[in-house]
């Protein structure tokens, strides 16, 4: 009942006139713009840093310090906190990511990368929910403290997806010859079908360099712009009904944080071990 109650008054609040308690406007949309901060141009090719970029190179630094801290530890009989964070990261990476989608031959060779790219985007993702003062506004000089997430951005996503794509074909190629390779392509099927299925196949291909980056997009950018319509909508409508919405807002804060973040890096890696491992060994 409780919570029934909660809800309506929530509902309520939301639904009443905003100009009887409005107090300013906010769209959560503009969080996600890009402005040049240092102008960087070499020709046609824009390599300005921005929001994005700063967030990208405090996630390199982070995954690097990630890896060290948890992976240079002595081995120890009895393990302490940190060994034991960094055997539980290696056998999520070797017994779930890499072993499942790579061929035993293969696992040497891309285990590291695998691993990397799943630490790199948890990393990422995961400072995208921790306050810090790049907004990239001020407030009577003071930088404005704001969350943003780099992979809400498709042309981070893309860049990354991009990696495993190439990757993926550099591999088949590699191990079977182009030939064989992208013979594996062509199903079995009567001749007359594989005008219409050679097609689907080859562009089979470039979807999964979609399906990749739109993933981890799009699961990025909804949740962040649910949790500053939330924050906007407790600093705009100043209402004490409004409190059973702070707490939605701090569950779905949390849930983003502890399921979301960690999901979305292992689906990346996963696939993108499956991607290599059956361009090395294809089907047909």
């Amino acid at each position: 009942m409780r919570l029934r109650y909660l809800l309506v008054v929530a509902t309520l609040a939301l639904a009443a006139p905003p100009a009887a308690f409005a107090r300013g406007k906010f769209d959560p949309t503009t969080e996600f713009e890009q402005h040049e901060w240092v102008p960087i141009h070499l020709g046609p090719l824009n390599l300005s840093i921005t929001k994005a970029v700063v967030y990208l190179m405090l996630g390199t630094v982070f995954t690097i310090a990630l890896g060290l801290f948890t992976m240079r530890s002595r081995l120890a009989l009895l393990p302490d906190r940190r060994q034991t964070i960094g055997e539980a990261v290696y056998e999520i990476a070797q017994t779930q990511v890499a072993e499942q989608g790579l061929p035993s031959k293969a696992i040497g060779r891309w285990f590291p990368y695998v691993t990397t790219i799943m630490l790199f985007i948890w990393v990422v993702n995961l400072l995208g929910f921790i306050p810090l003062p790049l907004s990239g506004e001020t407030w009577h000089g003071v930088p404005v403290w704001g969350i943003y997430a780099a992979t809400s951005s498709l042309s981070v996503t893309l860049a990354l997806a991009l990696l495993t794509f190439v990757f993926t074909h550099f591999e088949g190629i590699r191990w079977n010859g182009p030939v064989r390779y992208f013979k594996s392509w062509i199903p079995e099927a009567p001749k007359p079908l594989l005008a219409l299925i050679v097609p689907l196949e080859i562009l089979g291909q470039f979807m999964r360099l979609i399906s990749l980056s739109v993933r981890l997009f799009a699961n990025m950018l909804a949740g962040h712009i649910l949790i500053l319509t939330f924050i906007g909508l407790m600093f705009i409508l100043q209402s004490l009904a409004l409190i059973p919405v702070v707490a939605v807002a701090t569950i779905f804060y949390l849930f983003e944080v502890v399921i979301v973040v960690g999901i979305q890096a292992f689906i990346f890696a996963a696939l993108s071990a499956i991607y290599i491992g059956s361009a090395i060994e294809p089907e047909h």
